[in-house]
């Protein structure tokens, strides 16, 4: 079910790329200009994931990235209307390919390990999440209402929640997967900044808060995992 869906939106995401590569070369319609206008926007973006503040030992394995998509709604606050609010709604996928075991005790305590891929031999261990989230920005551009090729540079933060989770490992005759954590906090906050000319923007974002509250690795070591999300954001007007 999960790959069915993350197919799909992946095609819908492929599909807006073609049409954002030639939506804000184009002058919008209007005889004059629109003291009224606002700017928006559809948004996608795709990110590399990095691992942040985890325990020692902890490194990207394998694949880790993100894809997300929404809409802002757009509310300038000066008479230019260069200077903006917006706040919006849209979803995240997320996967973090690395070397934290997360497991299951015979007692249903969490395991937290830190694995040594010279003593253990895994093909897979990979954390995912989808979240439901509601970007909020602070906006600047050079935009007007008859000119689509901008300069822009958009701060905020995310508030979202994660409504699905799931750990996987894989190893020779074992599968490993976690879909109850207790010590998982579902509540994602992250500061974000993405900046840019036209259609493609650069785009960054850390979590404010850690994946995992009260959690220790089998060393004793606090698991305070945090991501660092880099990549490229399309507007689509």
């Amino acid at each position: 079910m999960w790959q069915k869906h993350f197919k799909k939106f992946i095609f819908i995401f492929c599909a807006l790329i073609s049409i954002a590569s030639f939506s804000q070369d184009t002058i919008r319609v209007g005889a004059g200009i629109d003291s009224l206008y606002r700017e928006d926007q559809f948004y996608i973006g795709i990110t590399y994931n990095l691992i942040s503040s985890a325990p020692s030992g902890v490194r990207i394995r394998g694949l880790s990235g993100g894809i997300q998509g929404g809409f802002t709604r757009d509310m300038p606050i000066n008479k230019r209307r260069n200077v903006a609010i917006a706040v919006g709604a849209g979803l995240a996928f997320d996967q973090f390919g690395q070397n934290l075991f997360i497991g299951e005790s015979a007692m249903d305590n969490t395991i937290f390990r830190v694995l040594n891929e010279d003593e253990i031999d895994f093909s897979r261990n990979r954390f995912t999440m989808a979240i439901v989230e509601a970007p909020i920005q602070f906006r600047w551009r050079t935009s007007t209402s008859t000119e689509s090729n901008f300069w822009r540079i958009y701060a905020g933060f995310r508030v979202g929640y994660a409504f699905y989770y799931r750990s996987t490992f894989k190893q020779p005759n074992n599968n490993v997967n976690q879909t109850k954590i207790p010590e998982f906090d579902p509540l994602r906050l992250s500061a974000t900044l993405s900046f840019g000319f036209s259609t493609f923007n650069f785009y960054g974002s850390y979590s404010i808060n850690p994946f995992f509250k009260d959690a220790f690795t089998v060393n004793g070591e606090a698991v305070d995992f945090r991501t660092i999300k880099i990549g490229l954001m399309f507007y689509i007007l």
